[in-house]
């Protein structure tokens, strides 16, 4: 039996309105260049959608990963929704769009690609997660709570499938490599990791017992490429059931809006809210950080959904804490922890602000300061 590949490619071609939404001409344009794109046996099967200002193309085929052929037309699709974009003056035309060439591989150009090639399974559910204003180490606390926290699945503890654990494939983002940590036992070490979300992210997750890949997530712009850290807006490929975690096991990690960065401007922090596909835009300060979860069963390569998982009231609750975070966290304005840390403030255009004040900068002299103090007091003294 032959493996599928199942792709999911992500960028923002153009926002309506602002960073909000996505336009319907543009979806109609994705979905007609795939409709001719992917015929004569390119394609088994897609689905054409948008979260926020992102348009998502999700593909099964088996032309295996790093297919040229999948993501130049994943390549030409966001180009001519571009030229869309462009005609319908939405905002920053071809935002996630870093280079005029195609060079093979959609990865080095700045849209989102997360892909997995796998042999399906007598019943092959999976979830995509997909969210939007936050950054790829939004998916490390999920991604722990799924497949290795048995608070949140008890099939780590009553599976036999599950229960030798699951090894996580950890990228260090600032030096370029990867560890990959076993789990249980290596579970202190992953979260010393995994709890530095702006520099370690979670690439892959690997059953023990036999090597299935469970889960991968799209991964980082090549060092110098794109927009600042914050704003990938990363997509999340999740299998389910027989031996893996359940569907409800992989959503309930979401109960929990957890603090991303991202948010407005990709230099705030706010919780990652669960939402419906009907609810992706962001109009609150153009958030907060929402995930969506698009649920699909595949049968030879074909795909049956989305079904929207988080279109639940059983959500509502976690929906309801996020908001009560972000009326915390936006008093405090341009204020961290609202406003990221300063150190990932490096490749945003706050550098340059703080060059135009250098030349007011002095040495600080604390013995000088102290004699100004002692004079001052002396000579108050000697005052009739």
């Amino acid at each position: 039996m032959e493996k599928t590949t199942l792709s999911v490619m992500k960028a923002d071609v153009g926002g309506y309105v602002g960073h909000t939404g996505t336009h319907k001409a543009v979806l109609m344009k994705a979905r007609e260049c795939i409709r001719k794109g992917g015929g004569k046996g390119l394609l088994i099967d897609s689905w054409v959608g948008g979260v926020g200002d992102d348009l998502v193309l999700i593909l099964t085929h088996d032309k295996g990963q790093d297919s040229k052929e999948i993501h130049k037309l994943a390549w030409d699709t966001f180009t001519t929704c571009t030229e869309t974009a462009e005609k319908l003056h939405l905002y920053n035309p071809g935002r996630d769009l870093m280079s005029n060439d195609f060079t093979g591989n959609i990865r080095g150009l700045g849209p989102g690609c997360a892909e997995m090639s796998f042999r399906e399974r007598p019943s092959e559910p999976f979830v995509i997660f997909l969210a939007d204003k936050c950054d790829l180490g939004a998916w490390n606390l999920p991604l722990f709570k799924m497949f290795a926290d048995p608070f949140n699945t008890p099939g780590l503890v009553i599976d036999p499938s599950m229960h030798e654990g699951f090894a996580f494939e950890v990228l260090d983002l600032a030096e370029n490599r990867t560890i990959t940590l076993q789990l249980p036992g290596d579970i202190y070490d992953l979260l010393m990791f995994l709890g530095s979300h702006s520099r370690y992210v979670v690439n892959k997750v690997i059953r023990r017992v036999d090597g299935m890949v469970a889960a991968t997530a799209s991964g980082p712009r090549p060092p110098g490429v794109g927009r600042s850290v914050g704003s990938d807006d990363p997509a999340l490929i999740v299998r389910c059931q027989n031996g893996l975690p359940s569907v409800g096991e992989t959503t309930e990690a979401f109960s929990f809006p957890h603090i991303v960065s991202g948010w407005v401007r990709s230099k705030f922090q706010g919780p990652l809210m669960p939402v419906s596909m009907e609810h992706t835009r962001a109009f609150r300060l153009d958030g907060p950080p929402r995930v969506v979860a698009a649920g699909f069963q595949l049968a030879a390569g074909e795909l049956d959904g989305p079904v929207d998982l988080f279109d639940d009231p059983g959500f509502d609750g976690a929906r309801q804490r996020a908001m009560e975070a972000v009326e915390y966290l936006r008093r405090h304005g341009p204020f961290e922890p609202h406003r990221v840390p300063l150190d990932q403030m490096a490749n945003t255009s706050f550098p340059p602000l703080l060059a135009r004040l250098e030349s007011r900068f002095v040495p600080h002299d604390p013995d000088d300061r102290k004699g100004r103090s002692s004079r001052k007091k002396s000579s108050s003294e000697e005052s009739p």
